[in-house]
């Protein structure tokens, strides 16, 4: 892709000689002379655009010779290639102060991310992790998405969620989100009551930000729980794209047996009355848990078919580490979607490794 820039002056110059020299004399070569300066300093560094400036200067000048063309059109010839030349060098100039501030944000929002997300331990408790997460865009890497592992005295406590909405507003509402479950995960002894909290917290945090955003957000999350001896998971899902079940290649969807509404939305008022259920479910040696946002379960290929790792051919195989299922879901997708991703990926993976052989 370096060589087109070069190809397309290049390709102006020479076309622009060949019509000073053989084209009708009201039709010269006078504006692709000068295109190519513009196209050098559009999509060159500096000083191969200043090069390619100085040579459509020597072009044009050279051309008129050639005609024997008077000094006055050769003086105004040169002027207007030389004059759109420091143009298109000003622009240069512009455009690679403008990547410099790009790089910077693009910096400055990663840290903020790493810093309100941080990656996951790679080993907690009796569960091996991983984690991925995919912005919609590359240039956008800051997003809705979360998740966090945090080993309690309840045993290994997980979360995973999306933010409704973009941006910054999105960013704080995952800190809140984050924040609270580090913080009530510890001592909050029923996953219930954990999401509770949570939707509390989010509650209060929407109150004290603009009124749009107070009746428009909401969050979605699924709030995980495995004991400490491995055996039992637990899974309370507040309006969430359900989990998985992963073993030797076979994925099992756990739908929740009571669908409940995500955080944020404010209507407990209408919610399902009585105690929201728990799923319980066992956790044999081996078997992973996948967790995932809506960008891999609404992600579309090009006939507008939702993606569905149950279905998909590419991953009925055996993972024997986490970071194996998270990498081969983000290219399956990637696959599925041509690359094309219309909303943040965030993927989850845990593991319960095998029990260690006796001493």
């Amino acid at each position: 892709m370096s060589k087109v820039p070069w190809m397309l002056a290049a390709l102006a110059l020479v076309a622009g000689v060949l019509l000073d020299l053989f084209a009708p004399q009201p039709y010269t070569g006078l504006p692709l002379l000068a295109a190519a300066p513009l196209v050098a300093g559009a999509t060159l560094s500096f000083r191969s655009a200043l090069a390619v400036v100085c040579a459509a200067c020597v072009v044009s000048v050279a051309v008129d010779l050639e005609r024997a063309r008077p000094a006055t059109p050769l003086l105004v010839d040169l002027a207007v290639v030389g004059v759109i030349g420091v143009l298109a060098l000003a622009v240069n100039r512009l455009i690679v102060r403008q990547g410099r501030d790009l790089a910077v944000a693009r910096d400055v929002a990663e840290a903020v991310q790493r810093a309100v997300l941080p990656d996951p331990p790679r080993e907690v408790g009796p569960l091996a992790v991983a984690a991925g997460y995919t912005a919609a865009q590359a240039e956008a890497r800051i997003g809705g998405d979360f998740f966090a592992v945090l080993e309690t005295p309840f045993g290994v406590r997980m979360i995973i969620g999306d933010v409704r909405g973009k941006g910054i507003p999105a960013v704080a509402a995952v800190s809140v989100a984050i924040g609270a479950f580090r913080q009530e995960a510890e001592y909050t002894s029923s996953l219930v009551t954990l999401g509770q909290r949570l939707d509390e917290a989010l509650a209060r945090a929407a109150a004290r930000s603009d009124p749009v955003i107070a009746t428009e957000g909401f969050t979605t999350a699924l709030l995980a729980e495995v004991s400490a001896d491995g055996e039992e998971l637990s899974l309370v899902n507040r309006g969430h794209p359900p989990p998985y079940l992963v073993r030797d290649g076979q994925f099992v969807r756990l739908d929740p047996a009571v669908p409940q509404l995500p955080l944020g939305v404010g209507l407990d008022d209408i919610a399902p009355t009585g105690a929201a259920p728990v799923d319980v479910v066992r956790l044999s040696p081996g078997t992973s848990l996948l967790l995932v946002t809506d960008g891999v379960t609404e992600a579309r290929d090009k006939r507008g078919t939702f993606y569905d790792p149950v279905a998909s051919r590419h991953l009925h195989r055996p993972f024997g580490e986490p970071e194996a299922l998270v990498d081969a879901l983000a290219k399956d997708v990637g696959r599925w979607t041509d690359g094309a991703h219309e909303d943040d990926m965030a993927i989850l993976v845990v593991t319960r490794r095998p029990p260690s052989p006796a001493a």
